[in-house]
């Protein structure tokens, strides 16, 4: 027989026993969810329905639930994961550099597009316009994207200040659309004289006939630097890190349901990264006055 301090022991023992348990299948529960978001580089319905199926997709390859949700600007992306509200997040290459300066160093950049390696802008403008070269577009209205987008905004900027033109200074008007579809919408309208945008954004509405280019076109192609990528927080465990990068890296184009993943991502595969491929971005952001 168990005298009455054994049982009380036995109880307390339990009980302990039991909050722990509950305490683990808690702290399990909050980390079976692979919280996602992205830079809002297009409109939400259009970001939902590119990073739907990568989400389904990564689900399966990590055994968990991926809750993907669309913000509302590019700094509230860099907030949500400084800030570990989300655990995954596509990032321009800009995006990045100020994710990272802000954590202190605490974001890793896990994998890129191929296309990534060698990304480029374009500034477009309607073919009747007279604007043939970047010096055309002095005295014009000019859009760019989002403050914070770099093939938006920020390699735009390098390139112009590069070739002795200073927006600020020569433009007539700057407008940032906040996205590059609205940005293709402000020149075909007549809002803008001249705007700068994602080559892959500008090419997917030509193929699926979105813009005419008898009426709107490229004048200028910037040379190439890398951008996006998918980063995580230094603080999420390195095994788990680390199978997020094996499931993205693993996308093949050769398989079909893949291959719809990789189109929608506008890729052709997905490569490895580290943060020295943005060191060359940081510099650009520094000498165009948009990093203190």
């Amino acid at each position: 027989m168990l005298h009455s301090q054994q049982l009380k022991n036995l109880f307390l023992s339990l009980l302990y026993f039991g909050v722990l348990a509950f305490s683990c299948l808690t702290n399990a529960q909050a980390q079976i969810t692979l919280r996602v978001t992205t830079i809002p580089e297009e409109a939400a319905t259009e970001q939902v329905r590119k990073f739907t199926p990568l989400a389904t997709y990564l689900e399966k390859q990590l055994d968990m639930k991926v809750q993907f949700t669309p913000v509302t600007d590019y700094p509230a992306a860099v907030e949500s994961l400084v800030n570990k509200k989300v655990d995954l997040v596509w990032f321009g290459g800009f995006t990045f550099v100020q994710a990272n300066i802000r954590s202190g160093g605490k974001v890793v950049p896990l994998a890129q597009r191929e296309e990534d390696t060698k990304f480029q802008s374009v500034f477009i403008a309607k073919t009747q316009s007279g604007i043939k070269s970047l010096a055309d577009m002095k005295g014009k209205q000019v859009s760019f994207g989002s403050q914070s987008s770099t093939s938006g905004h920020l390699m735009p900027r390098s390139y112009l200040l590069q070739a002795n033109i200073d927006p600020e200074k020569d433009f007539k008007r700057i407008a940032y659309s906040g996205a590059h579809d609205a940005t293709i919408a402000s020149v075909v309208s007549g809002k803008v004289d001249a705007a700068a945008l994602d080559i892959t954004v500008w090419q997917k509405f030509v193929t699926e006939n979105k813009v005419n280019t008898q009426d709107v076109n490229v004048f200028f192609t910037t040379p190439p630097y890398y951008n996006y990528n998918w980063s995580v927080h230094a603080d999420m465990p390195a095994q788990q890190r680390e199978k997020i990068k094996a499931a993205l890296l693993a996308l093949n184009p050769a398989n079909p349901e893949h291959a719809e993943i990789l189109k929608l991502n506008r890729a052709t595969r997905y490569v490895p990264t580290m943060p020295e491929n943005y060191k060359g971005l940081e510099s650009a952001a520094r000498s165009a006055g948009l990093l203190q």
